[in-house]
């Protein structure tokens, strides 16, 4: 395990340096690959790396899905390409989506794969075993840790919008009974922030959760999915996030040329783009608050 800054700090100065909050996920299927290399599963590490070489001065953050590697027995390309990230972008942190929620010796051993084997900066976690399910984590005060609370899909809402009817809810004044997601957020930012390293995961296709997110954790740091191929409003959750974010697109990116030989060069542009849009967005929304 290398030693390196905590990841907060690689965060806030990656984001600075690029003058970006735009994290890139690598979610590589060979299917959209473009030929040759349509289809090989050998191509994973060339097909991200050849992403990251095109993309490195224009992110805060990679978030690699383990699970697409995995699905082929390819951790071994996984573990080439966070070296990779690491020479073509020092600085840069690395992410690990994996959704863990296990607890107990079991989360602990999701923690080494994370933290050692990977050597990824955060991870991905699911707080629903409770706070079992996230103190393994808490034992690598310098890795991040990112808490689902209001994903991104639709069949979130079956869950995480169920109002909490107990005597320790606490409803936000203007916004009515707490929902299961608050809770998830309070939990995570105070109770269980032990050494100030959780974030939150957030989608964009929901912006007034948001909302409600920041009036209960107005500074944790959201990892926010769901721009791009999943359709959620930029303008929108940009002003609903108010800062301190990461907006992640993977296809929209990854796959900007169709399945073209130029997809690095395509999704550099891409990338640029979504970044400017970021930018742009984020300094309307300043703007508007700044107004008496």
């Amino acid at each position: 395990m290398t030693s390196r800054p905590p990841f907060i700090q690689q965060w806030q100065e990656a984001a600075e340096r690029n003058n970006s909050a735009l994290c890139v996920g690598l979610d590589p299927e060979p299917s959209r690959f473009p030929a040759p290399w349509t289809n090989d599963s050998l191509r994973l590490f060339d097909f991200c790396a050849a992403i990251v070489d095109a993309t490195a001065d224009l992110v805060c953050a990679y978030k690699p899905q383990i699970a697409y590697f995995a699905a082929l027995g390819a951790e071994g390309q996984l573990e080439r390409l966070i070296a990779h990230i690491r020479k073509a972008a020092p600085g840069v942190p690395i992410i690990l989506d994996a959704k863990r929620g296990d607890i107990g010796a079991t989360a602990q051993q999701y923690a080494r794969e994370a933290f050692e084997r990977f050597d990824a900066d955060a991870l991905t976690v699911s707080p629903y075993m409770g706070f079992d399910s996230v103190e393994p984590y808490l034992h690598y005060p310098e890795r991040g840790l990112f808490v689902l609370c209001r994903t991104s899909n639709p069949g979130g809402a079956d869950l995480q919008t169920l109002a909490i009817a107990t005597a320790s809810a606490k409803p936000s004044a203007h916004l009515g009974d707490e929902l299961l997601f608050e809770r998830v957020a309070r939990l995570a930012a105070f109770d269980w922030n032990r050494h100030g390293q959780n974030g939150l995961v957030a989608g964009a296709t929901n912006p007034a959760d948001i909302e409600r997110i920041r009036a209960v954790a107005p500074e944790a740091p959201l990892l926010i999915p769901g721009i791009g191929a999943q359709g959620g409003d930029l303008a929108a959750t940009v002003r609903a996030a108010r800062g301190n974010f990461l907006i992640n697109a993977s296809r929209s990116v990854l796959y900007a040329s169709g399945n073209g030989r130029d997809f690095a060069d395509a999704a550099r542009r891409e990338a640029r783009r979504l970044r400017d849009a970021i930018n742009h967005e984020a300094h309307a929304a300043s703007t508007a608050r700044s107004k008496p």
